[in-house]
């Protein structure tokens, strides 16, 4: 009988306790056999290098209950919500899953309604006095009544709207999120769940007490050994890049427009990190999200022409045993290219952007990420 998969898109930046009971929701609701994740790599969506890379990552996923793994390529990871969620859609449709499961601040959300109230005019959110977000919201807020302000909320909204736009392959389980809000900075005493910001926070000053109640053990265990990343490390080559570079080879980066470039080549010359970067750089117009993806496209060198949201192949980070037989399963149907070991012709075709992704992240830990690395393996535990 044929394996169904419930598909899942996710960072797990780093994986934590919300994760584990979402996949055990997924699997209990629809029954599914094997649990699929599109994963962003060293990357997110956020634009932030991830805290521990893809394979440490996948390595914690697997451990946490995911049966195969997935990356979500850059060019689609690294992206504001509607692409990410339109990418992650595609790729997931691609892997032959039956559900798209996803956690949601409000799982009984009329997307249907918010659908049908979309705007046609283009020129609706141009105005330059707040960000693209809030207009999108205000202007949902008063065609149908609803509120769509938390994170989980709007990318749910859009994975609605991508799964719609694409013919409906998935079938979508919201579900309610555990613990604390998506962004809340610190790890309240005695609770079981945390906010994956919180956790990053707790992990990169090494205070492992707050940590280790709101983490599997063995995601304590990769965070323990890994070498933390944050954009503190990345500060001083994007600092170089903004102060040496000329305007009009900054402008050739993706997303760089309206002349932000002159505004962010100004503040890099007087701020002394990255932190004290963002605040100076912030406007109404340009949320901090915004900002630190359009420092991660620079410090990246992301071309437009390299920045295509729809998924070129499907390269496998790891799988469980279940996972490895729901590949074998699927891979004679596969539309996208199974890429399992990164190859020269990988590196230097469809992959490349995410092999230089991969190497600006050697540069920092001395970790290979790319050419030659296999899947994660792990075992069925029966």
């Amino acid at each position: 009988m044929a394996l169904q998969a419930v598909g899942i898109i996710a960072e797990y930046n780093p994986f934590h306790n919300g994760h584990a009971y979402q996949i055990a929701q997924a699997k209990a609701q629809t029954g599914a056999d094997v649990v699929v994740a599109a994963m962003s790599g060293n990357w997110v969506q956020r634009g932030e290098p991830a805290l521990m890379d893809k394979w440490q990552r996948t390595q914690a996923a697997l451990d946490g209950g995911v049966d195969l793994v997935v990356e979500l390529p850059s060019a689609t990871a690294l992206q504001p919500a509607h692409l990410f969620a339109a990418g992650g859609v595609r790729l997931l449709s691609a892997l032959q899953c039956h559900w798209l499961a996803f956690g949601t601040e409000h799982p009984d959300m009329d997307y249907a309604r918010l659908m049908a109230h979309l705007p046609t005019d283009p020129t609706t959110f141009k105005r330059f006095d707040q960000t693209y977000a809030s207009l999108f919201q205000g202007y949902l807020r008063e065609q149908t009544g609803i509120t769509l302000n938390a994170a989980n909320d709007i990318l749910g909204f859009f994975y609605a709207l991508a799964n719609e736009r694409q013919g409906r392959p998935l079938t979508l389980l919201p579900l309610a999120r555990r613990g604390s809000q998506h962004n809340e900075p610190t790890i309240a005493a005695g609770a079981a769940y945390a906010s994956a910001t919180a956790i990053r926070s707790a992990a990169l000053t090494g205070d492992w007490t707050a940590v280790e109640p709101v983490v599997p053990s063995t995601t304590l265990d990769l965070l323990k050994r890994a070498q933390l990343t944050s954009w503190t490390d990345f500060w001083p080559a994007l600092r170089y890049q903004l102060v040496s570079g000329d305007v009009a080879d900054l402008r050739q980066c993706y997303q760089i427009t309206e002349g932000v470039e002159y505004r962010l080549k100004r503040a890099a010359l007087t701020s002394p990190g990255f932190a004290a970067f963002m605040h100076a750089v912030k406007t109404k117009r340009y949320t901090y999200t915004r900002l630190q993806r359009q420092s991660a496209y620079i410090l990246l060198q992301a071309k437009p022409a390299e920045m295509a949201v729809q998924p070129q192949y499907l390269r496998v980070l790891g799988y469980s045993a279940q996972g490895q037989r729901y590949l074998h399963q699927i891979k004679k149907q596969v539309t996208l290219p199974l890429v399992s070991r990164a190859d020269r012709d990988w590196q230097q075709g469809p992959g490349a952007l995410d092999d230089r992704l991969g190497a600006v992240r050697t540069l920092m830990t001395g970790i290979d990420q790319d050419y030659g690395r296999i899947p994660v393996k792990k075992a069925d535990s029966k």
